[in-house]
């Protein structure tokens, strides 16, 4: 006699019945796999945030001066300016081409300005076109007497770019998805495709950032660094058959190759900053730079001692 509970009573499904329902809806299987990565964590909000966490890079906060606000604690500070610097940014180098074209991001020069303002070692000044075109315009005005009187834009107000400081990134973006693969490949059967289909989904961005800080007046490089970042993320999720999950689901730990960037560039200002304490000018014994230098060829001039113009002579010019 069959045994009455009221319901209708349900076997429990196979697990190759469970790959079968995978199999047809894929994109619940994408779903159900995110949600498993999610674990415990809470869903993010879907109101608007102001100072999310979520969309901050390392270079955050503000700057008016010498007083700052909001900045990373892992930005390395000096107690006082060690001079005026301007940015040097190669816009025809090949970088500068993927940083803008593919990744959509704006000049390094809005990180870099916000960065070494912050950290209180050289006072930033304008030298981009965009900058140098609007002050131009203001003297311009000037000149052409349409100013009030007093607005003060007449000449010798500019400072000097004692430094020019000049960014660079090395891109990279390596895919783990062998990993996956291989394990599922020691795995094997539906599990294991499931496996290989996720591995395939994780990516490592990486960007490796090189500054170069140049004396102005002289053109000595005075100091060189390189820094470096890396942030793994879930790229998307097919479904857990082999077949593409429909929306390619973005991971909860998906980070921006511009978030990556700016990282390095913190990283490779902190290692200047860190050298900048302890600088020493280099000096060519004898006759000083550019007189000559100590490798000397047969039948060459002999070095002669260079120095630098007199006070007097300065004043002058």
């Amino acid at each position: 006699m069959k045994k009455s509970t009221g319901a209708a009573y349900q076997r429990p499904l196979s697990n190759a019945a469970v790959e079968r329902s995978y199999m047809r809806f894929p994109t619940v299987a994408a779903v159900a796999g995110l949600l498993t990565l999610a674990g415990c964590q809470n869903m993010p909000a879907l109101d608007m945030q102001m100072g999310s966490q979520s969309a901050k890079t390392m270079a955050t906060g503000s700057a008016a001066g010498s007083a700052t606000a909001g900045e990373s604690g892992q930005l390395e500070r000096c107690e006082s300016p060690l001079g005026t610097v301007s940015l040097i940014e190669n816009v025809n180098a090949g970088w500068y081409t993927v940083l803008t074209g593919e990744y959509k991001l704006p000049p390094t020069a809005n990180l870099l300005r916000l960065l070494v303002q912050q950290s209180n070692c050289f006072v930033v000044v304008e030298r981009g076109a965009s900058g140098m075109n609007a002050m131009t315009r203001e003297r311009a005005l000037m000149q052409s007497g349409e100013m009030r009187g007093g607005s003060n834009f007449g000449r010798g107000q500019m400072v000097a770019s004692d430094y020019g400081l000049s960014p660079e990134i090395v891109f990279s973006n390596n895919d783990a998805g062998g990993l996956g693969s291989t394990i599922g490949g020691l795995v094997g059967g539906s599990r294991g495709r499931a496996i290989a289909n996720l591995g395939a989904s994780l990516q490592t961005k990486e960007a490796a950032a090189l500054l170069t800080l140049i004396d102005n007046r002289s053109g000595v490089q005075v100091a060189a660094s390189e820094g470096s970042a890396s942030k793994t993320d879930f790229a998307g999720f097919g479904d857990l058959s082999g077949m593409r999950g429909a929306g390619n689901v973005g991971g909860y730990t998906r980070t921006p190759q511009g978030k990556v960037i700016a990282a390095a560039f913190m990283d490779a200002f902190n290692q200047m900053v860190r050298s900048l304490r302890n600088y020493k000018a280099q000096t060519v014994r004898g006759q000083g730079l550019g007189g000559g230098g100590r490798l000397g060829v047969d039948g060459g001039m002999a070095p002669s001692p260079t120095s630098a113009p007199s006070a007097s002579n300065r004043s002058r010019k």
